[in-house]
C-alpha cells in the first residue's frame, strides 16, 4: 500500500490530470497482475505439497514393505544374523508364541525352538493389511501364512496377524515394537 502512495506522489508531479490518471491506472493494472501471479504461484505450490509428501510416504511405505518381506526371507533361510539387524536395540514386543513380552535378545527364540527340532520354515502367503507412516515412526500390519516342515516336507499351515512398529534412525528403519496373534483357520484371509 505504501508503494501505491509513493507511486501516486511521484506521478502527482506531472503536469496534466489526464496523464496522471493514465499512469495511475497502468500502475494499478500492473500491481493487480503481480498480485494475481503471486497468488496463483502460491496456490500452485501449496497444491503440489501434498503430492510431494505422498511420494515421500510412498517411498517409505515401499521400503517398509520390503523390510517385512526381508524379515520372512531371513526366517526361511534361517539367517539369524541378518534377521537380528531388523530389530532396534530397545525393542519390546509380544510374539504370539511367548507367554511374556520379549526384548531383542530373545527375538530369535521362536525360530530356534523349531529349527532345533530339524524343522524348516516355509513362507506361504504374505498379505498386507495396513501401513501408517508418521515422520520417523511407522506401523505395519499384515497376515502371514507359513509352515514348519520336516525333512519329508510335511507340516501344518499356520496363519498369524502381525503388527510391527518401526523407528527410523538416520536412513535405516528398525523394529522397535510388535505383537502377533495366531489366526484361526476360519478367520484366515
Amino acid at each position: 500500500m505504501l508503494v501505491a502512495f509513493a507511486a501516486i506522489g511521484i506521478l502527482a508531479g506531472m503536469t496534466t490530470p489526464n496523464q496522471r490518471s493514465t499512469k495511475i491506472l497502468l500502475y494499478q493494472k500492473a500491481l493487480r497482475r503481480r498480485l494475481v501471479f503471486y497468488f496463483l504461484a502460491g496456490a500452485l505450490t501449496l497444491s503440489a505439497a501434498p503430492a510431494i509428501m505422498r511420494a515421500e510416504e510412498s517411498a517409505d511405505e515401499q521400503a517398509l514393505w520390503k523390510l517385512e518381506h526381508d524379515y520372512w526371507h531371513y526366517v526361511q533361510e534361517n539367517d539369524l544374523a541378518a534377521y537380528s539387524t531388523l530389530w532396534h536395540e530397545r525393542f519390546l514386543g509380544w510374539p504370539s508364541v511367548s507367554p511374556v513380552p520379549v526384548h531383542k535378545d530373545h527375538i530369535t527364540d521362536w525360530i530356534t525352538s523349531q529349527t532345533s527340532k530339524g524343522l524348516k520354515f516355509e513362507a506361504i502367503n504374505f498379505k498386507p493389511a495396513a501401513i501408517q507412516v508418521t515422520g520417523d515412526v511407522a506401523v505395519t500390519s499384515y497376515w502371514q501364512k507359513f509352515r514348519w516342515v520336516d525333512k519329508n516336507g510335511d507340516g501344518a499351515t499356520h496363519g498369524t496377524r502381525i503388527l510391527h512398529t518401526w523407528l527410523r534412525s538416520g536412513k535405516d528403519w528398525r523394529i522397535i515394537g510388535g505383537m502377533s496373534m495366531p489366526e484361526s483357520a476360519a478367520s484366515q484371509k
